[in-house]
């Protein structure tokens, strides 16, 4: 009971002073969202007179929340989000309420970082698991180099290269996402999995490279460990110790850290979206910042800080059953 208290009483305190950043940080920047809006209005030809701008101005002020002092602000943000998940409406596209653009962007992100996060850390342990345990062979080598040259370049430089590769030098794909067909159809999802080649390729490629050699890293060390040594000594097979002594003793650290790269999908990779043009989260997030739409930014940045808080959790409640060294700890 006290190992349980003590894991709530820290995911509490993280969603609570992330949400409480959150609330902030948007409003240091240097865009005033009601002032926004209401210069978007005028430049379209809307012609109001003062009063009305004035009345129009006290209006958007409440629906996003900007009305009263800093901490009156911050209290009545806090009773919404806790109470009712209510973000309100949003500024770029107003007046649909924050939790329905995030309803309709979250399948988006969830499943291309999803499979994508997935893909890569099955491959990428698979690979590094051999290539520690069987480090004299040649593929070894090879599959090693290819992890290095991949592992330091940044998703969206090569997004980019990707895009200028299969987009527009051989035009494989197309630019930007635009979804044929409705509801679940066939012809929908075929849509959905073609428009999310690229982006998909442009992750697992680079994540993939962490994966194996962190798990080379991992089966190096425990090659040397006497229960290892004990089981070569019995004459078992290089097949057996690695799938029942070596790996078992890899997997939580590597089960750990896909938790926390499941929970940092629900931000998405924001500029690999931006890039394919991929309705997910992260397009949410850079529109919200360009636009100083606070309440839209707030929405998707807490359902991140939620997520990421919650799968810590989870895996700090699952460790020890993964591991029995935990557990009699």
């Amino acid at each position: 009971m006290r190992f349980l208290l003590g894991r709530l009483v820290s995911y509490i305190a993280v969603i609570f002073f992330g949400i409480t950043a959150i609330f902030f940080i948007p409003r240091m920047l240097p865009v005033n969202p009601v002032e926004a809006m209401l210069g978007r209005m005028m430049s379209q030809g809307a012609y109001m007179q003062e009063d009305q701008v004035k009345a129009l101005r006290e209006v958007f002020s409440d629906a996003f929340g900007l009305n009263g002092s800093l901490s009156s602000q911050y209290f009545g943000f806090i009773k919404r989000v806790l109470l009712t998940q209510d973000f309100g409406p949003s500024l770029a596209m107003y007046p649909t309420p924050v939790k329905e653009l995030i309803g309709q962007a979250l399948p988006w992100t969830f499943g291309l970082l999803l499979s994508s996060v997935l893909i890569a850390w099955i491959v990428g342990n698979a690979l590094g698991l051999l290539i520690g345990a069987l480090p004299n062979r040649k593929l070894s080598r090879v599959l090693e180099g290819v992890a290095i040259v991949f592992y330091p370049i940044p998703y969206f430089i090569l997004a980019l290269v990707l895009s200028i590769l299969f987009s527009f030098v051989w035009q494989v794909f197309p630019l930007t996402t635009t979804v044929r067909g409705t509801g679940w159809s066939w012809a929908f999802m075929g849509s959905v999995i073609y428009h999310s080649i690229l982006p998909a390729a442009s992750i697992v490629a680079v994540t993939f490279g962490w994966w194996m050699l962190s798990m080379r890293a991992l089966t190096e060390t425990l090659l040397d460990e006497e229960f290892v040594t004990y089981a070569r000594l019995k004459g078992l097979g290089n097949r057996r110790i690695i799938l029942r002594y070596i790996l078992p003793n890899t997997l939580l650290p590597q089960i750990t850290f896909l938790a926390l790269q499941l929970g940092l999908m629900f931000s998405g990779s924001i500029v690999t979206e931006i890039v394919f043009n991929y309705p997910g989260l992260g397009s949410l997030i850079y529109t919200a910042v360009l636009q100083g739409d606070y309440s839209l930014l707030m929405g998707a940045v807490s359902l991140s800080i939620v997520a990421v808080a919650t799968t810590t959790l989870l895996v700090d409640l699952l460790a020890p059953l993964i591991d029995p060294r935990i557990r009699q700890k």
